[in-house]
C-alpha cells in the first residue's frame, strides 16, 4: 500500500516511514501541508499519517480539505505529541480513524496500519499472500513455504526472512533489522542477530545454486541478493 507521511520533524517521518517500508508498504514522506496537499492534487494514496500540527497547515484543516475532496474511506491515522483528550474526540468528530501518542512503538503501529487498510480495503487484502519466485509468505498465519513444501520457522525468523524479500537487493543497517524485528529497545547482541540470520539461511536454503544469497556488509549490516545463472556460476 501507498502511505503519504506528514511531520515537521524529519526524525520522526524517518522513522514512521522505516517502519511502514519494514512492513511491506511504500511510503511519501512530508515535512510540511502545502507540499502533501500539492502531491495530493496529482496523486493518490492508500492510506494518510499526519501529525497534529505541521509549520504551515494544522491537521484538522487538512483533514477538512481531505474529506472534502478524497474518497471517504481513504484511512487517515493521526499522531499527536500528547494526550489531550478534547483535541482526541475533535479529530475524531471531523474524520480521523484512528490516533497514536509519540513516542511512537513500531509493532502498534504496524499493526494500527494494518487494522485501517483491512478495513478500507477488504478485497485487497483478502488474501495475505505474499510471493516471491517459489517462497509463498502467509503473513497472517505466519507460514512460509517453498515450492509448495512448508519451512518450519519461529516468529522472528519469519519476520527476519520477510523482511530480506521485502527489501530484495538492498542493504540492511542492523538497526534497520533490530527495529523491524524486534520489540522496540529490545537488546540483542551482535551474536545473536547473526544467529538469527544464519538460520534463515539454512532452512531458507538461500544459497546461490539456489539463486539466492545473503551478504554481510562489514560493520553496517546485511543484504540479500537474487542470483541469476551467470552470477551463480561465476
Amino acid at each position: 500500500m501507498k502511505i503519504a507521511v506528514l511531520d515537521d520533524h524529519l526524525g520522526q517521518t524517518d522513522s514512521v516511514c522505516r517502519t511502514l517500508v519494514s512492513g511491506g508498504h511504500v511510503c511519501h514522506p512530508f515535512q510540511n501541508g502545502n507540499d502533501i496537499l500539492s502531491q495530493l492534487h496529482r496523486e493518490s494514496y492508500d492510506m494518510l499519517v499526519l501529525a497534529w500540527q505541521s509549520q504551515d497547515i494544522s491537521g484538522p484543516k487538512l483533514v477538512h480539505w481531505v474529506r472534502d475532496r478524497l474518497p471517504k474511506n481513504l484511512p487517515i491515522l493521526f499522531i499527536s505529541s500528547r494526550f489531550d483528550e478534547d483535541k482526541i474526540v475533535e479529530s475524531l468528530m471531523m474524520g480521523i480513524d484512528d490516533y497514536m501518542i509519540k513516542p511512537i512503538r513500531r509493532s502498534e503501529l504496524i499493526a494500527r496500519v494494518q487494522v485501517l487498510l483491512r478495513r478500507a480495503y477488504p478485497a485487497k487484502n483478502s488474501n495475505e499472500q505474499i510471493a516471491f519466485g517459489d517462497y509463498v509468505f502467509e503473513t497472517e498465519a505466519h507460514r512460509l513455504t517453498r515450492a509448495g513444501k512448508e519451512i518450519e520457522t519461529t516468529q522472528k525468523e519469519f519476520d527476519l526472512a520477510l523482511l530480506f524479500f521485502r527489501n530484495l537487493g538492498r542493504p540492511l543497517s542492523r538497526a534497520c533489522i533490530l527495529e523491524a524485528v524486534w520489540p522496540r529497545n529490545f537488546k540483542i547482541s551482535s551474536r545473536s542477530m547473526d544467529t538469527h540470520v544464519a538460520k534463515v539461511r539454512s532452512k531458507l536454503q538461500l544459497r546461490p545454486e539456489n539463486g539466492y544469497q545473503i551478504t554481510p556488509i562489514y560493520n553496517f549490516g546485511y543484504r540479500l541478493e537474487q542470483l541469476f545463472r551467470g552470477d551463480a556460476e561465476a
